[in-house]
């Protein structure tokens, strides 16, 4: 299946979690699978795009072979993967689920449990939405806000604060949403205020509605 927007145009999706190393055998993380940017990956090509998965450390993988995974495992490797591409990109959906702060330091022995407190040093990883939204000039920029709380609120200064021209919004505290799910339930949100609500549906059913939403914005320009 083809599709007048989509058909060879070239997607950048990023999905999954990004790891960040406290010493050889344990990392800042988080619950991401992946499994709502592979969905869109998986989308996106059926329609005869060209995709860019840039994915985190998951076991999961696209099943379409067209697909073109480019395997991360930190943020600034994510990050560097984003800019090697993101000139020639039409469109980037950034769903990755990056870790914010990283061990300002990375031991490079394990670390021995030895006092009753230990104390991690943190710096702030490099916020790739925000860098893509300051270099953007033709691309199509997508975000995803996962919120516990004031989540429109939350969605609504993220779009303008990174330059973005649609946001994904769910929370991570109702069951069936967020990480580890095959569900979501999203909100998409413009620069106009425009909403769209979802019900729950499952990932694959998610990703199409990104993909309309994505079309109709694209239609409106």
């Amino acid at each position: 299946m083809t599709d007048t927007i989509f058909h060879h145009k070239k997607i950048l999706i990023t999905a999954g979690p990004t790891y960040e190393a406290i010493d050889p055998v344990r990392f800042i993380g988080n619950r991401s699978t992946g499994k709502m940017g592979i969905a869109i990956a998986e989308a996106f090509a059926a329609r005869g795009a060209g995709v860019i998965l840039v994915l985190g450390p998951t076991h999961l993988r696209p099943k379409n072979p067209v697909i073109k995974v480019v395997e991360v495992e930190t943020g600034d490797e994510m990050y560097r993967a984003c800019l090697e591409h993101f000139e020639k990109t039409d469109i980037v959906v950034k769903s990755a689920a990056v870790a914010d702060y990283k061990p300002a330091q990375a031991a490079s022995q394990k670390i021995k449990k030895t006092d009753a407190s230990f104390t991690l040093e943190l710096v702030k990883t490099t916020d790739i939405l925000a860098e893509l939204g300051k270099r953007k000039t033709h691309q199509f920029l997508v975000g995803f806000a996962l919120e516990t709380e004031n989540l429109l609120e939350n969605a609504k200064n993220k779009l303008l604060k990174k330059n973005l021209d649609l946001i994904v919004a769910n929370l991570s505290n109702e069951r069936g949403e967020g990480f580890g799910f095959d569900t979501n339930k999203v909100i998409i949100m413009d620069r106009n205020n425009n909403l769209h609500n979802f019900e729950l549906k499952s990932k694959e059913e998610v990703a199409l509605d990104i993909l309309n939403a994505i079309e109709q914005c694209i239609d409106k320009k």
